[in-house]
């Protein structure tokens, strides 16, 4: 029995369109937002007004988590790779853990960017609710 406060027949209806054509409404956002988060990682810094002191921290966990989301929903819909489709959880995050390390040491080579320990937790636990929202919905009773 489905419990009411689920999402799962919005969902459902939106999982089958994307598999209907995954390159499309999947892959393709998932690689473009991929090259968006490097990007914008590499442009060195310009001064920009901080409305509140944790800004910084919530704008990592917000572009990560997005990044956890489109991660593990590809993760968990490819057909290629068994393994990795049966734990995605963990592939997604093995992912956004290095890739969001790489991404905070490559900003040492970026002028006026610097890699910082706490924006790398940041976006770890951003990515990881991005991965445990996906679980959450993937799930079936």
């Amino acid at each position: 029995m489905k419990s009411p406060l689920r999402l799962n027949s919005f969902f459902d209806r939106f999982l089958e369109k994307i598999k209907s054509n995954p390159q499309g409404y999947l892959y393709f956002p998932l690689g473009a937002y991929w090259i968006f988060l490097f990007t914008a990682t590499s442009i060195p810094t310009i001064p920009m007004p901080r409305m509140f002191d944790a800004q910084d921290k919530l704008e990592h966990l917000a572009a990560y988590f997005i990044f956890g989301v489109l991660l593990a929903l590809s993760l968990a819909i490819q057909n290629h790779i068994y393994a990795i489709k049966r734990n995605f959880v963990l592939s997604s995050f093995l992912i956004v853990l290095i890739y969001a390390g790489i991404d905070e040491l490559h900003q040492l080579l970026i002028p006026g960017r610097y890699c910082d320990f706490f924006d790398w937790i940041a976006d770890v636990i951003g990515g990881v609710i991005g991965i445990l929202i996906i679980k959450y919905l993937l799930k079936k009773d």
